[in-house]
């Protein structure tokens, strides 16, 4: 059993090494955002859920843009960013499609 059980050493250090590193973990998501593939109109989803770059190309209000929506998690005035609903692409944040949901 020798290696299989924490001490509370062994806890702190842990907890203390995971606190150290929390601050950079946005820092590595948003760098690898950048190096993701931008969502093309065409591809399959995008066109199941009516996505389009420019937002006034929809029948959609003007103030509903992907920028503004809770799935999106691009940074502030970038104008592209990361989609929950379209993993491993990136969205225009000008743009929108039917899954837009109000930030709370």
């Amino acid at each position: 059993m020798k290696g299989q059980c924490f001490s509370r050493r062994r806890f702190l250090k842990s907890a203390a090494k995971g606190a150290a590193i929390a601050p950079f973990i946005p820092l590595v998501q948003v760098a690898s955002a950048q190096d993701l593939p931008q969502l093309g109109e065409s591809e399959p989803t995008a066109v199941a859920l009516g996505y389009k770059h420019d937002a006034t190309q929809t029948a959609a209000p003007e103030s509903r843009t992907c920028a503004n929506c809770m799935l999106y998690s691009g940074v502030p005035d970038a104008a592209w960013g990361p989609c929950q609903i379209f993993p491993g692409k990136v969205v225009a944040a000008a743009g929108w499609c039917s899954a837009w949901a109000a930030r709370p």
